[in-house]
């Protein structure tokens, strides 16, 4: 539970499903105050939700500062939105190749970027999405190592550059079961779903980032399964 006399103002990206809605929900139950920026929000329910492509800069943007305005500033960021496109280098459009960037990372650094003011005035925390294929290669996704790869660098060097005026988390989650596999080609699914992580112990793990005393950091976070094959 959420020990302060204030909820805590959560932006949550993604927010609307998958790892996104369970952060939510368990902020929801600690007592804070989420809020969602999605693609999406039609089936957000017990938070303020606001529409937002989070790869378009502009939007994103306008829609973290008008969320931030609304709650009276910002406690913390998770950056849950992600996308996917599987295949070899050759097989993926480029279009679709670089909207898994412009969604995984460029998203990331956008909502980052304009949440940055209202997180150093409340000394607040982000926690990074990031992915066990952030630290481990595989073939037949170039465009999703390289956004999380990428994501894990930019975390890394922002807790670098912001030390002592924001937290810092990068979470590196595995599989995880929700709806993330869905538009895959068959091969690209998991085959056992029994070896994918309940995304709601990884956001317990986010709410244990956020619940740190300050000036103690949770720099790096590893999830998984205890049988998860994507790491090490």
């Amino acid at each position: 539970m959420n020990q302060s006399q204030n909820p805590r103002r959560i932006l949550v990206t993604g927010g609307a499903s998958g790892l996104g809605a369970a952060v939510v929900e368990a902020a929801l139950k600690a007592g804070d105050q989420p809020i969602v920026i999605d693609l999406d929000t039609s089936a957000v329910t017990g938070a303020k939700a606001y529409q937002a492509d989070v790869s378009d800069t502009a939007s994103v943007t306008a829609a973290v500062t008008e969320a931030a305005e609304a709650a009276g500033g910002l406690d913390a960021v998770v950056t849950a939105a992600g996308i996917d496109r599987c295949g070899k280098l050759e097989d993926v459009a480029a279009e679709q190749w670089e909207k898994v960037i412009g969604v995984n990372l460029l998203g990331t650094v956008s909502v980052v970027r304009a949440a940055l003011p209202y997180l150093k005035q409340t000394h607040g925390r982000v926690v990074t999405v990031a992915s066990s294929l952030g630290i481990r290669a595989l073939p037949e996704a170039t465009a999703y190592c390289a956004s999380k790869f990428a994501v894990v660098g930019f975390s890394r060097s922002l807790a670098a550059e912001t030390k002592g005026e924001i937290g810092v988390t990068t979470l590196i989650p595995a599989g995880m079961k929700t709806h993330f596999f869905d538009d895959r080609d068959e091969k690209y699914k998991p085959q056992d779903d029994s070896r994918l992580n309940d995304p709601a112990r990884v956001a317990e793990a986010v709410l244990f980032a956020l619940s740190q005393p300050r000036g103690c950091e949770v720099r790096e976070l590893v999830i998984c399964h205890e049988e998860e094959d994507s790491w090490p």
